[in-house]
């Protein structure tokens, strides 16, 4: 599948253990992640500002991703596909990369539930989906 993680989840999966690391394993295990430019730089944002990661540290993670992923330019979404215009970005990645799902604890974006053809979903639904026996 692939598989575009909001940046919210991507800052949960490096910075805390939990359901967002192990849902970043599964795709870097399992599946083809889908970013852009705009989610890294966001990504790169909050870990040198809000998580204080040292430079050199947040430098390796963001190029660890990039290099893990397909990255996409995203496509131009019309502003009131979603709520808060910041998100547009993220559902343009998603419909360049052909993608299956978004991550996201966004509300904003879990509000759609689905975006043309691509499924908005928590990281817990995403594991359990996953995780299925």
């Amino acid at each position: 599948m692939r598989v575009v993680l909001d940046t919210n989840v991507l800052l949960a999966g490096v910075a805390t253990q939990g359901i967002c690391q192990g849902v970043i394993t599964e795709c870097l295990q399992h599946h083809e992640l889908i970013t852009s430019v705009p989610i890294l730089e966001e990504f790169s944002r909050h870990l040198l500002g809000k998580f204080k990661m040292p430079s050199g540290l947040a430098r390796e993670t963001i190029a660890f991703i990039r290099g893990q992923s397909l990255v996409v330019v995203p496509a131009k979404i019309p502003p009131e596909a979603c709520r808060d215009s910041t998100d547009l970005m993220v559902l343009g990645t998603a419909i360049v990369g052909a993608a299956q799902y978004i991550v996201t604890g966004d509300k904003d974006l879990l509000v759609l539930e689905r975006y043309q053809d691509v499924a908005i979903v928590t990281p817990r639904e995403f594991h359990q989906f996953t995780h299925k026996d």
